[in-house]
């Protein structure tokens, strides 16, 4: 026993606390590796193993070798393989469940929650997969299927059964039995949901209530009508606000027919935000889809050459409208200079519009009036922000061509002005295209955030160019006559 403590002693960091006082951090990992590492008895390290959390005994497994991970499956039991299953991603729970055989395999599949489940089930091989499947109870089996029949943009593909489903009609009392019998096998019992004879859905029961309950209560005193739902063929987009408004720890999941599939539950609604969340950043990197860090080298190239060819035309035409302006460079090559200058400002505050606009869109009861007024307010800040941004450039502009390039005082700040009222044009501009642009998205049914920062960037470098080369062609060229 004192050796145990010993190495767990010498696992733990020193960390210092609110007082400066250094206090002991155990390392769990290190002491779950220690245990799998030991030589107890597989019933002592089991007791031990059921000690630690799902999630730290999940971040050991690829710190382990093939055989220490055999032995933590023959040791474990399906329930404890499951709760550390479900805190893995699908594809590495996918080659863990390879190397398990069969039998245990089914078990742990049928211990996880249904869509997990599902998840992971499409990292395994066609022929296991049937295999596994085929070893399951019928009852799961068909909950598995159903799941895997909506697609991965459906809320129904993250529903799960895991929940205590019971009849409109029965007595406090009888409900109270019939929760008990369904907790042994579904663990979501804060909150009963309803259905009538037919299996439709009819409402909630929060558990507290029908704990308190007398017995001569009326059940249906109990049952919130009101309790809100989605349908599972609706998709994670159109659902996503309305889960995130209600802090629920389950919302009902139902079919076409009203009739009650499952539910989908708290630590479902947190994936599903940052899935979308995940998915919107990569379109906004011009990417098509997420990656991570061991994507291949092809996959990796598949997502991001679209945008990138899209990118390239548009690209070439900001560099066609550039030749436009030749004769204006020929005659003022200084301005050459100062041409990033307006295009930075302008992409970055395009990226900035559209960063916002996308945020705003996410509302799906916004009005025409609200949306007008974002687009008003977004050119109002692009405008007060040019002119300020506007009048420091044609200061120090200004001087830096006068004191540096040695140029006329005149000649100095017509050029430096010129740039300053481009400047606030490019803005103006900018705020209002990275604001139009995912609204018109949206208005045709596209996911807005596939107006990205990259293309974003590139319009606004194309409405820069024409503005800064058009004012210094009227200004500069035609009204001063400089050149």
């Amino acid at each position: 026993m004192s050796e145990e403590i010993e190495k767990a002693a010498q696992s733990a960091e020193t960390v210092t606390d609110s007082d400066g006082l250094s206090a002991a951090k155990p390392d769990y990992e290190q002491e779950i590796i220690n245990i799998i590492r030991g030589n107890i008895s597989p019933k002592a390290m089991q007791q031990k193993l059921d000690d630690y959390h799902g999630n730290d005994v999940a971040g050991v497994m690829e710190k382990l070798t093939l055989q220490e991970r055999k032995k933590l499956y023959r040791v474990c039991n399906a329930g404890m393989l499951a709760e550390a299953f479900e805190h893995l991603e699908e594809d590495a729970a996918g080659v863990y469940l390879n190397e398990m055989d069969l039998a245990k395999a089914a078990a742990v599949i049928s211990q996880l929650e249904t869509d997990t489940a599902v998840d992971i089930l499409h990292e395994i091989d066609k022929e296991k997969r049937s295999l596994m499947i085929d070893s399951l109870r019928p009852d799961i089996r068909d909950e598995i299927k159903l799941i895997a029949s909506f697609d991965d943009d459906e809320i129904g593909s993250r529903t799960t059964t895991n929940c205590i489903i019971i009849r409109e009609n029965l007595s406090v009392k009888q409900a109270m039995s019939e929760l008990i019998r369904q907790a042994e096998v579904n663990d979501n019992i804060s909150t009963i949901f309803v259905v009538d004879e037919e299996g439709d859905f009819y409402g909630a029961i929060d558990l507290k209530e029908l704990i308190t309950a007398r017995s001569h209560t009326y059940l249906d005193s109990l049952i919130a009508t009101s309790f809100p739902y989605v349908y599972a063929h609706e998709t994670i987009d159109d659902c996503i606000e309305m889960l995130k408004d209600y802090s629920e720890d389950s919302i009902p999941v139902l079919d076409n027919s009203n009739k009650l599939l499952g539910v989908i539950t708290a630590k479902s609604m947190i994936e599903v935000v940052d899935d979308e969340m995940g998915e919107d950043y990569a379109r906004l990197a011009g990417l098509t889809a997420e990656e991570d860090l061991q994507e291949p080298l092809k996959e990796s190239m598949k997502k991001r050459l679209p945008w990138l060819l899209v990118l390239l035309c548009l690209g070439m035409l900001v560099s066609g409208v550039v030749g436009a302006f030749e004769k204006v460079i020929a005659q003022l090559t200084l301005i050459m200079a100062f041409q990033s200058l307006i295009l930075d400002m302008a992409g970055n505050v395009g990226t900035q519009s559209l960063a916002v606009t996308i945020r705003v869109l996410m509302d799906e009861n916004l009005t025409l009036k609200q949306k007008m007024h974002l687009v008003t307010k977004e050119m109002r800040v692009g405008l007060c922000n040019g002119l300020l941004l506007g009048a420091i450039a044609f200061v120090f502009v200004g001087l830096y061509i006068m004191f540096f390039k040695h140029k006329a005082a005149l000649f100095s700040f017509a050029v430096s002005g010129c740039i300053g009222i481009s400047l606030v044009l490019a803005m103006l501009i900018s705020s209002s295209v990275g604001t139009l642009i995912p609204l018109f998205f949206k208005k045709i049914k596209v996911d807005p955030a596939v107006a990205s920062g990259p293309l974003i960037t590139t319009i606004n470098d194309l409405v820069a160019v024409v503005t800064y080369y058009g004012m210094s062609w009227i200004l500069l060229l035609n009204v001063l006559k400089l050149a």
